[in-house]
C-alpha cells in the first residue's frame, strides 16, 4: 500500500467510480474525489496532493485553467498532475502539457496503462531539491549526499531517502502507518543528526511528519 495521496477531478460520476476502484485496486491509500474544477482547486491549494488525475471538461473551472494555476503556486511545485480526458485532437494535447501536465491519457483508457501511467509520474524525480539551500541543508541526490552549514552528514540510505522525501514534499504530511516503527526510528536518528535544525521537522500526531 502506498501513502501517495492523489485527487480526481472528474465529473461524471461512472468515470469517476472506476478511477476511484483501479486506485483503490492498487492500493493507493489517500484518495479523495471531485466533480467541480473550482472546489477541486480550493483542495488542491490546501492538501497538496502528490498527483492530480484531471479531467479537462469540468464545471466551475476547466482542467486546463486548474492545470496552470496548479504550476503557478510555489507550494504546489511537487504535485503532478496527469490528465484524462475524451479531447483526443493533438492541439489538445499540446495545450495540456503547455498548461503544466506531467501526462496525458486519453478517454477510453486501458486500466493496466493507466495504472501505469500514474506509477510512472508519481516515481519521477522531483527537481525540488537538488542544489537548493534550504537554512543551510543542500541535498545532492545524484551523489546521495547532504551537507549541513557545508558539514557533510553521515546518513544511512534509509535516513537520507526519508529526508529527501521530507525536503522535495516539505509543506505536506508524510503519512506513517500506526506499526510502521522504522519510520519513527529514522526521524529520530535524523533529529539527531541535524542538530538545531530538526526544528524543522513537525510530528504529526497520529498521522506522520512533515517538514515547516
Amino acid at each position: 500500500m502506498t501513502n501517495d495521496s492523489i485527487f480526481i477531478v472528474e465529473d461524471d460520476p461512472t468515470i469517476r467510480t472506476i478511477l476511484e476502484m483501479a486506485l483503490a485496486g492498487a492500493e493507493y491509500r489517500c484518495v479523495r474525489s471531485f466533480d467541480r474544477g473550482d472546489t477541486a482547486l480550493d483542495e488542491v491549494k490546501r492538501e497538496k496532493p502528490d498527483l492530480v488525475l484531471l479531467d479537462v471538461m469540468l464545471p466551475g473551472l476547466d482542467g486546463f485553467a486548474i492545470a496552470r494555476r496548479i504550476r503557478e503556486t510555489p507550494e504546489l511545485a511537487a504535485t503532478r498532475i496527469l490528465m484524462i480526458t475524451a479531447r483526443t485532437q493533438p492541439e489538445d494535447i499540446v495545450r495540456g502539457l503547455e498548461a503544466g501536465a506531467d501526462d496525458y491519457v486519453t478517454k477510453p483508457f486501458d486500466r493496466r496503462i493507466l495504472l501505469a501511467r500514474i506509477a510512472a509520474v508519481l516515481r519521477r524525480g522531483l527537481p525540488v531539491t537538488e542544489g537548493v539551500d534550504f537554512d543551510g541543508l543542500v541535498i545532492d541526490e545524484p551523489n546521495r549526499a547532504a551537507r549541513l552549514d557545508g558539514a557533510e552528514l553521515k546518513l544511512s540510505s534509509g535516513e537520507f531517502d526519508l529526508l529527501v522525501r521530507l525536503v522535495a514534499h516539505r509543506g505536506r504530511v508524510l503519512a506513517r502507518q500506526a506499526d510502521e516503527r522504522t519510520v519513527d526510528v529514522q526521524i529520530a536518528n535524523i533529529r539527531r543528526k541535524l542538530g538545531a535544525w530538526s526544528s524543522h521537522i513537525e510530528t504529526i500526531r497520529g498521522v506522520g511528519y512533515r517538514i515547516s
